[in-house]
């Protein structure tokens, strides 16, 4: 399969998908992640126990080549010299249209339900049992919605993002995404659902995420993985938007097989090239996503990013430079392979060699043949 394939499947898009960024069209998007801004670029920073909101994001204190004639007196905030930067790069970026730079702030869910029974059961029998079930009679975890837990990391999002909007006016977001998965659109809601009437959000960017199917977690068997259908979300958040061609049931996830690796890095680079070309309208320089760990991860290896896993409720900043290149031959890949679980509890599991199952049971192939399909 390849990731044109892959992309045609995830949205149906229209001629007018590729208006905002004309540059780009009939040639391969190129990121790169521009260091030197963020603590998360640097190597030497943890991903372990690192907290945004004690660090301001991360952003690092510096000079910038546009402070002199934006600051000459020393008035303003660091997020404001670090916007005017950046809106200097794409005014110069916009002498030719090949490049641009995008501010993406990429952010996991709250802790849902299902992170809270891998914790109870241990990773072993959740990821060959109790994961592929809907939930233990206590607890529901098909499409996790957040726990009470996973609220407080969304209120603690919210109550920070305002903190620097009032004390250093940090830069407003432009435009919102969300995977569709129930944990993120609540998650997303939380953040930012109050900023519009607290008077935080400008008139012409109001918090209204588009929902897209590129932005959710990676496709395994896990019930969790499933999402509910869209009437569902409409239901909960009629003033969300959704991606074009975004169906009523999911047609993507499979209960007998799951996403590859290499089908999940396609999906990652085909939903960044759909923000960046506008297939949604303009995203605009500054650009919130709420997503998952898995698809944060695959998303940042897709822009070159060094790897940062997120624990749940933490944001990434990466400021990405986007070139518009000539067409690159695209990869081919297996879209789907088998999954194996047991039919009980496990003993353990083995890495690379999957479930150990107990003597009274036996180990449950979800595949019909040995052969994966496409997506």
């Amino acid at each position: 399969m390849k990731v044109a394939q892959l992309a045609a499947l995830l949205v149906s898009l229209t001629p007018a998908a590729l208006a905002d960024w004309p540059e780009a069209e009939g040639k391969t998007i190129r990121y790169t992640p521009v260091p030197g801004y963020f603590l998360q670029d640097k190597p030497d920073t943890d991903p372990s126990g690192f907290d945004y909101a004690s660090v301001n994001f991360g952003l690092i204190e510096r000079s910038y080549p546009t402070d002199k004639r934006f600051d000459p007196q020393g008035e303003r905030s660091q997020w404001e010299r670090f916007e005017h930067w950046l809106q200097y790069l794409n005014a110069g970026c916009n002498r030719d249209g090949g490049v641009q730079y995008k501010m993406l702030f990429i952010g996991r869910h709250g802790q849902g339900w299902h992170n809270a029974a891998e914790s109870f059961y241990g990773t072993p029998a959740w990821n060959c049992y109790w994961a592929e079930q809907q939930g233990n009679g206590t607890a529901i975890w098909a499409d996790a919605h957040t726990t009470p837990a996973g609220d407080l990391e969304s209120y603690k999002a919210n109550a920070y993002f305002k903190e620097r909007y009032d004390q250093d006016n940090m830069p407003r977001f432009s435009s919102y995404y969300s995977s569709p998965l129930t944990r993120c659109t609540i998650t997303a809601n939380l953040t930012f659902g109050d900023m519009e009437e607290a008077g935080y959000l400008p008139e012409e960017h109001p918090f209204v995420p588009v929902v897209k199917e590129g932005f959710r977690e990676g496709m395994t068997v896990h019930t969790c993985n499933h999402r509910s259908d869209r009437s569902y979300i409409e239901a909960m958040f009629p003033w969300y938007r959704f991606e074009a061609g975004f169906t009523e049931e999911d047609e993507l996830w499979r209960s007998y097989e799951s996403e590859t690796g290499e089908a999940h890095d396609a999906r990652s680079k085909a939903v960044l090239d759909e923000v960046f070309r506008g297939a949604d309208g303009d995203s605009g320089a500054w650009v919130s996503i709420t997503t998952h760990s898995g698809a944060a991860t695959r998303l940042l290896k897709a822009l070159g990013h060094r790897p940062f896993r997120l624990s749940t409720g933490q944001i990434i900043p990466v400021l990405v430079k986007a070139e518009a290149v000539e067409l690159q031959p695209e990869p081919t890949f297996v879209a789907h392979e088998p999954y194996s679980t047991c039919t009980s509890p496990p003993i353990t599991s083995i890495p690379g060699e999957g479930c150990v199952c107990s003597a009274t049971t036996a180990l449950s192939s979800l595949v019909p043949s040995a052969t994966a399909s496409g997506l």
